[in-house]
């Protein structure tokens, strides 16, 4: 086996296919949505080059511009988030009783799918039949929102269900870094005097500080794509009320047939999503060192 595995030619060899694959489903269809974000094309004609004219106008876009600050309002909020998943995480890896139970009833909203997730939300959210506005009405409200028809409050609306599907995801993630932590720590921590809060603040968080970073960057760059939920239960409106990049990019580019301009949208998603995740980690960049008291 050492002998195989110090032979370069056989370890490119081994790696070659999943080196084609990558190519072939990643990096090159990202080098062709650069170029075709540099042509005027409607998908059926002949192209035709025009060069930075698509990204000089989608950065006259307010439309756009609008999309990219719900899809930054949505990973604020995914962000935020975050905090109350790794609280549960904590609760659940403290041993209480239940704890399996409660991992699996969070998880099974990222069991089911998106368009399934966007129908039952779609039914809560109904304005007259919705268990949200029957509640409302039960309780003195005479005249409950239409929830997904309101420009102030669609996108609220929507993130709820978002964040409520990925809950399961990021609680999993926490449970088993926390888990991963030595018990050993804990009891020393406790004999010195700690309380719950200090061993969770100066031990657990620390400890646990990579994963968190990872689960920063996944929820920002998820938020920033997110397409599907949104589509399914408002399809960007009212009144783009709830356009994201993506599904502007969608609108542009299978609707109104203009796939030079939806590369141009795609291509720039992609460098947002590049320069923030830089940013991330530069910001959570910090020393290995950890204080336990």
């Amino acid at each position: 086996m050492d002998k195989v595995l110090s032979n370069k030619k056989i370890i490119a060899l081994y790696v070659l296919p999943s080196l084609l694959l990558i190519l072939g489903v990643v990096y090159i269809p990202i080098i062709l949505t650069g170029y075709y974000g540099l042509n005027k094309w409607n998908g059926i004609s002949a192209m035709e080059f025009i060069g930075m004219e698509n990204y000089f106008a989608l950065a006259k876009d307010n439309a756009f511009w609008s999309s990219a600050w719900h899809s930054l309002l949505l990973a604020l909020f995914s962000t935020l988030s975050l905090v109350i998943y790794l609280a549960v995480a904590m609760v659940l890896a403290t041993r209480i009783k239940g704890a399996n139970l409660f991992r699996k009833i969070y998880l099974i909203p990222m069991l089911l799918s998106s368009v399934a997730i966007a129908q039952l939300w779609l039914k809560i959210y109904h304005p007259t039949n919705g268990i949200v506005n029957s509640f409302l009405e039960s309780i003195g409200f005479a005249n409950p929102p239409a929830w997904l028809a309101d420009t102030s409050l669609v996108l609220p609306a929507l993130f709820i269900p978002i964040l409520w599907q990925y809950a399961g995801f990021y609680i999993l993630i926490y449970y088993a870094a926390l888990k991963n932590i030595p018990a050993s720590l804990e009891e020393a921590a406790k004999i010195d005097g700690a309380n719950a809060l200090q061993i969770a603040w100066k031990i657990k968080l620390p400890l646990a500080m990579e994963v968190i970073k990872v689960t920063i960057v996944l929820a920002v760059v998820g938020s920033l794509k997110y397409f599907d939920l949104i589509y399914v239960m408002t399809d960007g409106g009212p009144n783009g009320a709830s356009e994201v990049m993506a599904s502007y990019m969608y609108r542009l580019a299978f609707r109104a047939h203009d796939f030079g301009y939806g590369s141009a949208i795609g291509f720039f998603l992609l460098v947002i999503c590049l320069v923030i995740t830089w940013i991330i980690r530069k910001l959570t960049a910090t020393k290995d060192t950890i204080q336990y008291s």
